[in-house]
């Protein structure tokens, strides 16, 4: 099951609710992982944002909620929350809102982000794998510490998943569905296509890509098309492209 909500406004449009949450990552004296609070603000916005996109709805509003004071750690994750919205296309003026905490000093980094967005029926990309796809998956899993230094060296675009990897998918007309992989790993994920369809999975022998690893913050972008048309999708991107395997009918 996605990580969204989709709820009917009429019999031809859907409202699309996609949302992520981090604590104890940040910058502050209790949190678990030390990073800026622009990198947690960047990578908790980027998750929302693709489980909405990837679906192929349009977002129309943004809504951070942060359980932090508003200088400097708030203003530093809606600085990395504003990078992410613009490389998804939008103007942060017009739908960008949130909260920080006023009352209470926090010394541990808390945060959610919330989006909305909006499709007409016919555009809706779920449902839409077909028996003899093959499952392909862009970038790598990572999880935690291993995202912070990958991002830290400067390598981000090159083996992380992101928002204009999103984009690029939503662009071809021969890719049928679009999946981030979160922390429940490829192969979990997996069945998120499959069983809506009544569909069986079969693994590419000698895999060398961690299946069952947390992709933590959508590292990983799972999406189905035609096994002749992989050649074409693997140049449009950086980062590893890796074929996991077929969809097959469940006969």
């Amino acid at each position: 099951m996605r990580d969204i909500n989709i709820i009917p406004l009429s019999n031809e449009q859907f409202l699309i609710i996609g949302c992520d949450s981090a604590g104890g990552i940040g910058p502050k004296p209790l949190d678990k992982v030390k990073v800026s609070g622009y990198i947690i603000g960047k990578f908790t916005a980027r998750v929302a944002l693709m489980e909405v996109l990837s679906v192929g709805a349009q977002p129309i509003a943004i809504i951070d909620t942060l359980s932090v004071e508003m200088k400097p750690t708030g203003i530093d994750i809606v600085k990395g929350i504003i990078r992410e919205v613009e490389d998804a296309g939008l103007d942060p003026d017009l739908v960008l809102t949130g909260s920080y905490e006023k009352n209470v000093p926090t010394e541990q980094t808390g945060l959610g982000v919330v989006v909305i967005g909006i499709t007409a029926k016919k555009d809706l990309k779920i449902g839409s794998s077909k028996p003899g796809d093959v499952v392909v998956a862009i970038g790598v899993p990572k999880v935690g510490v291993e995202v912070v230094e990958i991002t830290q060296s400067g390598k981000e675009r090159e083996v992380l998943a992101d928002l204009k990897d999103v984009k690029t998918l939503l662009s071809l007309d021969f890719i049928n569905e679009i999946l981030p992989v979160g922390s429940q790993g490829i192969a979990k994920e997996i069945e998120t296509i499959t069983k809506p369809l009544n569909l069986v999975f079969s693994f590419k022998k000698g895999l060398k890509i961690d299946l069952e690893k947390s992709a933590g913050p959508s590292t990983v972008i799972l999406a189905t098309l035609s096994r002749e048309k992989v050649e074409k999708l693997k140049p449009l991107f950086q980062k590893l492209v890796t074929i996991v395997g077929k969809l097959e009918a469940n006969d």
